[in-house]
């Protein structure tokens, strides 16, 4: 500005609109002594002098200064602060903490204070962490809550960029549909008549607009890795269960299950971890329980019908579906589901072979079985490809892949390689462990008899002591 061709140069007496004299003052020292101090009051008076007087360096450390004090009450004003003094990677960080901690952010009074437009792009976005739209749904509610009388108006546009469809049919009825606000608008009971007729009425749902069923997917977010049970040096059973967070690099122990099991099926449903059946060190299990991250305890729900280890498990439409294994005497080809609302399991139509430790995923609303071992020899084909009855996403299913919610770590000593990926360092020398959380790619099986591999519907890993 000074030293340039400019016009600021030339003048004998500059005015600097808008600058707060103490900030200029403590950027006037630094270009003489290097040393500033930024803290949470000066913090954004520094960033607009610094732009202002082009010290990319200070800028630079302003935006680490307000990225790493991210908050869930503060966010929405750091995003619109960034965008206003062009400080793109602050905004990106802004950007995805919102959306990564939605909920939390709704809660909040700049939420509230949002206007329409904006709270529009953030409804619609498929990024937003949620475990159900019915969350989405209430934050709305709060934001046309807080100002009815000029809010009320923009409520069918509102419920017109939530999926309605992924809500709990009983939501519908009890939550959405009774609510005073919803009842005094056609629009918004037709949007929720569409969403009804999304389940009672399958045959209309290509008719749906595609975005309204589509489920969000939060692929920006770290995902933790929890290693359920398994076997140790010795060959016996465990019942451990650590969770390791990849971007802290560290490991911590959970609360132990109640069953040593290991060959256990893993799945994730509605932020709530499952160990299904495996084996305890003398019999195979039919046993179930759920852990809960946010209080760290383990409940036991209804048992499967069959006794199974080593089996394939996934979750389609919000259900558990386990398929084949073995229980003991021979390789499986049954196949059950379970309902977490309901907490019961169906056995549903079994496969054309016997398999254990198949390899199982789901694609476009079918699960595929590939490989695996028919008790004689190991399979080398793709099996019958099974389609749920519920062809539409319910809710949580979009977090089936997605990771629990964080907790601490531990450092590590033993390996774990997960598809060529970083080693992390496991608690505990373990093989046959089954983990669960995501994102992440699932690894090829290792053979551990008399079941040979790991299921494939969840992350696996093969552990060995020293590594792989």
């Amino acid at each position: 500005m000074f030293t340039n061709d400019m016009m600021e140069c030339k003048q004998d007496e500059i005015v600097m609109q808008g600058m707060d004299p103490s900030a200029l003052e403590a950027l006037i020292n630094f270009a003489y002594n290097g040393h500033l101090a930024i803290d949470q009051q000066n913090v954004q008076s520094l960033l607009m002098g610094a732009s202002f007087l082009q010290l990319q360096s200070i800028k630079d450390a302003c935006c680490t200064f307000l990225r790493e004090r991210l908050h869930p009450k503060n966010c929405l004003g750091v995003r619109q602060f960034a965008e206003t003094m062009m400080c793109a990677l602050l905004y990106d960080a802004a950007n995805s903490f919102i959306h990564q901690h939605f909920v939390e952010v709704s809660m909040s009074e700049e939420f509230l204070a949002l206007p329409l437009e904006d709270v529009l792009e953030l409804v619609s976005r498929d990024e937003l962490n949620v475990k159900s739209e019915e969350q989405v749904f209430e934050a709305v509610l709060a934001w046309v809550r807080y100002d009815r009388d000029q809010r009320g108006p923009c409520l069918p546009e509102l419920l017109s960029n939530i999926r309605l469809p992924l809500c709990r049919p009983q939501f519908l009825s009890d939550r959405v549909q009774q609510d005073d606000l919803v009842r005094c608008c056609h629009k918004c009971r037709d949007l929720v008549d569409e969403a009804k007729d999304y389940h009672l009425m399958p045959e209309r749902r290509p008719h749906l607009p595609a975005f309204r069923t589509r489920p969000r997917c939060c692929t920006s977010i770290a995902g933790l890795i929890y290693a359920v049970g398994g076997l140790n040096s010795a060959g016996d059973s465990l019942n451990v269960v650590e969770v390791f967070d990849p971007v802290a690099n560290r490991w911590e122990k959970c609360h132990p299950m109640s069953t040593a099991r290991s060959r256990v099926g893993v799945a994730v449903v509605n932020g709530l971890l499952y160990a299904i059946g495996g084996y305890d060190g003398q019999l195979r299990l039919s046993t179930v329980e759920v852990y809960n991250p946010e209080t760290d305890t383990w409940t036991r729900v209804r048992s499967m019908n069959s006794k199974r280890s080593a089996m394939g498990t996934v979750v389609l439409d919000g259900q558990i579906y386990v398929c084949g294994g073995y229980d003991g005497n021979s390789s499986l080809s049954s196949v059950e589901t379970y309902s977490p609302e309901t907490d019961k399991w169906t056995v549903v139509t079994p496969m054309s072979s016997n398999r254990s430790a198949a390899g199982v995923t789901v694609f476009e609303g079918r699960i595929y079985v590939s490989g695996g071992h028919d008790g004689l020899a190991v399979v080398g084909r793709v099996g019958t490809s099974l389609q749920s009855p519920h062809s539409h996403v319910a809710p949580g299913g979009r977090h089936a892949q997605q990771a629990l919610p964080p907790r601490g770590r531990l450092p590590g000593k033993q390996d774990v390689r997960v598809r060529g990926l970083r080693r992390l360092g496991l608690p505990q020398h373990r093989r046959g462990v089954q983990l669960g959380g995501g994102p992440v790619v699932p690894d090829r099986a290792h053979a551990h008899a008399p079941e040979p591999g790991l299921a494939g519907g969840q992350l696996r890993a093969a552990l060995r002591r020293g590594g792989l």
